[in-house]
């Protein structure tokens, strides 16, 4: 069992559902049970099987989770891309987002593929 707070991975996926809750606070009222739960729930779901996977015993499950956490990190990266399409995210935090949410990405498989290939 590891400490997930000790992830870097875990740390920046939860500093951007953090941003992405400041970013949606703006949009318009009408998307709050749309995009902006959708975007929400989406971002949260990336840390949250980040420490579900951290809390199971064996690597294998782990993996699993990170799975499932790379498959939400692609939801993200698509709604950030869709809220800028939708003029509902300036450039400069669309940019910013898009860039973390890709980083986040990047960290997710690079640790997936070290379990896989340490197990």
């Amino acid at each position: 069992m590891k400490d997930f707070r000790e992830l870097k991975v875990w740390e920046k996926s939860h500093s951007l559902t953090l941003k992405l809750y400041r970013a949606t606070a703006t949009f318009p009222r009408n998307e709050l049970y749309g995009l902006t739960s959708q975007i929400r729930r989406a971002s949260a779901s990336i840390s949250t099987n980040i420490a579900e996977g951290c809390g199971r015993p064996r690597e294998t499950e782990f993996a699993r989770f990170l799975e499932i956490a790379l498959g939400s990190s692609s939801d993200v990266e698509y709604l950030i891309a869709l809220s800028n399409d939708l003029k509902l995210l300036n450039g400069q935090d669309y940019s910013d987002l898009s860039d973390e949410a890709i980083e986040i990405k990047r960290m997710l498989f690079s640790l997936y593929k070290k379990l896989k290939a340490d197990g």
